[in-house]
């Protein structure tokens, strides 16, 4: 996908994996829309970035937020780029410690967020990238996020479990649906990377989880998922897939 006069939009862009995201699309000098809940410190982090970058607040899985991003992106140049990275996770277990059934709350908030959200996400953005001019046969690409979670969720990721796999089950149909278009989609299914998560972990915990991944053995960087989400998005041969970028860890069940 050639990006010269073109705008990026990435959620969940105030940490973690969309933080460093938004980093590469600038170093590429792509005007970028980072997306985050208005709770975040997304504006502090798009003042870091300086001028390419803008904030638009917004909960993903809220179609008029949402909107107002994509148009603050388009509003800059032809939307043609989306890296969707928000994301939640909550404790869910089928029958909790109580002996209770396990809260429907809990599931049901994280399917909105990673799951609603992600099909959200993906359809205001793919709608705009439609009214695109073609550049080299592409309007745009939407990137994804799963994680290995989808095909190996460990006891109490019930709910984060279920939404990443469906966001794994959307990929390829979406791809499908959108060829027409001339729009690609692709997930990314990140194993265990360094994220503000983990800041609040004991050392000897985030040692362990390090020493579970066979190689290299040490937590993924931020840069190492933003540096795939680029190619993934320079590469017009890549549609309908789900790249692991895990290690070759594969998840123990707790």
């Amino acid at each position: 996908m050639e990006l010269t006069q073109a705008s990026a939009l990435v959620t969940g862009g105030a940490s973690g994996l969309g933080r460093a995201t938004v980093a590469r699309f600038v170093d590429a000098g792509v005007p970028t829309v980072l997306v985050d809940l208005p709770s975040s410190g997304g504006q502090q982090v798009a003042e870091e970035f300086g001028d390419l970058v803008t904030f638009a607040p917004a909960d993903v899985a809220e179609p008029e937020q949402v909107s107002s991003a994509v148009r603050a992106a388009a509003d800059r140049a032809p939307l043609r780029a989306v890296v969707h990275c928000a994301g939640i996770g909550r404790t869910v277990r089928v029958v909790d410690r109580e002996g209770e059934p396990g809260s429907l709350e809990d599931f049901e908030l994280v399917v909105r967020v990673n799951l609603l959200g992600s099909f959200n996400v993906l359809r205001i953005a793919a709608a705009e990238m439609a009214q695109n001019d073609p550049v080299d046969g592409e309007r745009g690409v939407v990137v994804m996020t799963a994680s290995v979670a989808a095909w190996e969720g460990q006891i109490g990721q019930m709910p984060y479990s279920a939404s990443k796999a469906g966001i794994v089950g959307m990929t390829i149909v979406a791809a499908r649906d959108l060829a027409r278009r001339q729009i690609r989609v692709n997930t990314i299914a990140p194993g265990i990377f360094e994220t503000p998560i983990f800041d609040r972990h004991p050392a000897e915990l985030v040692d362990g989880l390090a020493a579970q991944i066979p190689h290299p053995s040490r937590l993924g960087r931020p840069d190492e998922y933003a540096k795939l989400a680029l190619h993934v998005v320079d590469n017009a041969m890549i549609n309908g897939e789900t790249i692991r970028i895990d290690g070759a860890i594969r998840m123990a069940p707790r």
